[in-house]
Parts: C-alpha cells; structure tokens; sequence
C-alpha cells in the first residue's frame, strides 16, 4: 500500500512493561504525557496526534529497589495507534449501489487504519 506522507497517526499510545524490581520512572517527553503505574509496572506514553515535522521523543529514568540487581531487559513494546482515510491493504470502494431505499446516500467513503495488536521487540 502507498501511504500518503499527510498521513498522520491518531491516539498513538505506547506502552512498555518494566521489571518488577522498578519502583518508579521520571521522564520527560517532548509531545504527549507519560504515567508509570507501580502496582502493574506499566510505562504509559499517550502521544496523541504525530505530528509530520516534530519526532516524538522521550527520555529519563527509572528507579529500582534498593539492592536489587540491574539486569539486561527486552521489553515487549506494545503501540497501538490510529490512520484516518487509510486502508493499508490498498482496498478501494469505486462505487456503491444502495436499493429501496428512499433517500441518496452521500457519496464519499471513510477509511480508518487501526492497530489491533502491534508488538516491538527488542
């Protein structure tokens, strides 16, 4: 599918589990808000709307229990966004023919891109 360069992602939300030996994250991000959840370990970044020319970014810290040991970790990143007028799989409504039915439809057709279970692996 040819994705347009005005496309944009909608309600983009990353969320990313921590170990269990963190205690808390402070962060900064430079589009959206982030929370972190100590009781789920959940890292939660809504970053809203992307925006074409500003990169969303997000950078800091996060805190684990006293004495415990750092360890290498691989977090599955989970994103979950949304395209509106995008059909990914390239699918295309050319013409649409409605019967007894008394009023004319309006002639247009939305798309919308949605992500159902997108993981990242590191």
């Amino acid at each position: 599918a040819v994705v347009s360069t005005q496309s944009t992602g909608d309600n983009v939300v990353i969320s990313v589990p921590m170990p269990k030996e963190v205690t808390g994250c402070s962060m900064t991000a430079s589009v959206g808000t982030y929370t972190f959840d100590p009781t789920s370990k959940q890292l939660r970044w809504d970053i809203g709307k992307i925006q074409p020319l500003k990169v969303p970014t997000m950078r800091g810290t996060c805190t684990i229990i006293a004495g415990a040991q750092s360890r290498a970790a691989h977090p599955t990143i989970h994103v979950d966004f949304k395209i509106s007028q995008l059909a990914v799989s390239g699918l295309k409504v050319n013409r649409l023919d409605m019967f007894n039915e008394s009023y004319k439809p309006f002639k247009g057709v939305k798309y919308i891109t949605k992500a159902g279970n997108f993981q990242v692996r590191t």
